[in-house]
């Protein structure tokens, strides 16, 4: 058994961005926040699958470089080698929990070139 707090944890960019809870012995999970007008590099995993699920705020999610929009209250599963890009053009905190299996020792993320996105 494992039970840790969220307090205890930083995220990677000192107020936002990707921040690990438990990190296996198969899952990973955590929560990241992406501020208003950032975003979080495109990439993909592997072998991983990612989940994201919504907790405050909306985001866009650009999949293999397609627009998906997720509000608050939904789930997103990510599959793996599919690229995903974030970017929150709205005025809240996007914050999520977040989801990835199975954990592995070595990272499986590459980065990719950003996808072109419309300007909103």
């Amino acid at each position: 058994m494992l039970k840790v707090n969220e307090e205890e944890f930083e995220y990677r960019f000192g107020d936002n961005g990707p921040k690990y809870l438990v990190k296996g012995p198969n899952i990973d999970v955590g929560i990241v926040v992406i501020k208003p007008g950032q975003d979080f590099q495109n990439h993909y995993h592997t072998t991983c699958e990612e989940v994201f699920y919504a907790l405050e705020g909306e985001i866009d999610f650009y999949i293999n470089n397609i627009k998906v929009h997720v509000k608050e209250g939904e789930l997103l599963q990510v599959r793996p080698k599919e690229s995903h890009y974030l970017i929150n053009r709205s005025n809240k905190n996007f914050r999520a929990v977040f989801i990835k299996s199975p954990h592995l020792q070595v990272k499986d993320t590459v980065n990719i070139e950003n996808p072109t996105v419309d300007k909103e």
